[in-house]
């Protein structure tokens, strides 16, 4: 039985992944430490802490005697850092918070690892450290280049994307100065349930529920690999339960599509859901599909961002060949999963906009 700590679990990825460690692993101890910023919302944990199946902790990562106590408290022996800045945007134009978060907690969680595992000399066992980083560190690709690999040399082009390189800089040095049992994983865009509707997928979902502008960043043909958010769980625990201490897995899709071209396959989806059930257009009355017009008409290009990156395109070949991870989800079934659960849940969606998932009494 593991004792895990997973930081951002009340966020996006760390919430699915909470979500599928608890069904999966229902004898393990999950303890969830969230600050709950915009981007995090107790909400994405529904019934898990009120049933028993984990225990929440409000704060924050730099925090260091709330780190430290809850190693103490709760016997952690393992712990799955995904809290973190995320959005490049808001790194672009204030990057302090990202630096705070991403690479000052980090050390914290770090440094508190190291004091509850490192006992009379040795290093305690079965225990890690496994880092969740980003495609985004090594930088950005040509049309023709062939994708990033854990070779690749880091070349951040934003804020964000270098507060994560420095986080992963600290990671491999604890391993190589003290010893730390870590790994690292390094993944591409990821899409599906839970996710704040800033990011590409769930922004588009919402904005033509609503019937709002759909922004395109230039000519909207950026290209990332998409992988659905299960998926990514899946691979994380192939890596916690395998003999790879010290090892770095990049975690794709094989899925390189353009961003443009992903909007007009959410388009295509809405309408066709609002086709099959006509009860959508109550729901939804503003969507134009609701008027049988095409959501597509919605899609708005907007001036690109600065340093925004042409390409990234992940090489999984290394965690297929070692840990026999493949993706399970085309884009085709994860996008069309993924509008189904926002159009089921706008219940989430709606609170979570508006605020009223993020607050915690005392």
């Amino acid at each position: 039985m593991r004792s895990l700590l997973i930081t951002g679990g009340s966020g996006f990825i760390g919430g699915n992944f909470v979500h599928y460690w608890t069904q999966k692993y229902p004898a393990d101890h999950v303890v969830v430490l969230d600050a709950l910023t915009y981007a995090g919302n107790l909400a994405t944990l529904g019934k898990l802490c009120e049933e028993g199946r984990a225990c929440f902790v409000h704060g924050d990562i730099t925090d260091v005697g709330l780190v430290q106590n809850i190693f103490e408290q709760h016997g952690v022996d393992t712990v799955v850092h995904f809290a973190a800045e995320t959005h490049v945007d808001r790194s672009i134009v204030d990057s302090s918070a990202f630096v705070r978060t991403n690479v000052l907690g980090t050390q914290v969680l770090l440094d508190a690892a190291r004091r509850s595992w490192f006992v009379d000399g040795n290093w305690r066992d079965s225990v890690r450290f496994h880092h969740i980083s980003t495609d985004e560190v090594y930088g950005a690709l040509g049309p023709t280049d062939p994708p990033f690999t854990e070779l690749t040399p880091y070349s951040p082009s934003s804020p964000y994307a270098a507060s994560k390189a420095g986080a992963d800089h600290l990671v491999r040095a604890y391993a190589h100065t003290y010893g730390l049992p870590i790994t690292i994983s390094n993944c591409s865009n990821n899409y599906g349930p839970y996710q704040f509707p800033e990011k590409l997928v769930p922004l588009m979902i919402v904005n033509a529920l609503h019937g709002r502008a759909l922004p395109i960043y230039g000519d909207g043909l950026q290209i990332r690999d998409w992988l659905h958010v299960e998926d990514h769980c899946v691979a994380i625990d192939r890596i916690i339960h395998a003999n790879v201490t010290g090892e770095t897995f990049n975690i794709g899709g094989r899925s390189e599509h353009r961003n443009i071209d992903i909007v007009r396959m959410i388009c295509a989806l809405i309408d066709a859901r609002f086709a099959d059930d006509t009860f959508l257009s109550t729901r939804f009355p503003r969507c134009p599909a609701a008027r049988g017009v095409s959501t597509a008409t919605l899609m708005t290009h907007v001036a690109d961002r600065p340093g925004h990156d042409r390409r990234y395109a992940i090489d999984p070949s290394r965690i297929a060949k070692k840990l026999a991870f493949e993706p399970t989800q085309t884009l085709a079934t994860g996008l069309r999963h993924t509008v189904d659960w926002y159009l089921a849940q706008d219940g989430w969606w709606t609170a979570v906009l508006d605020g009223s998932y993020r607050s915690v009494s005392d």
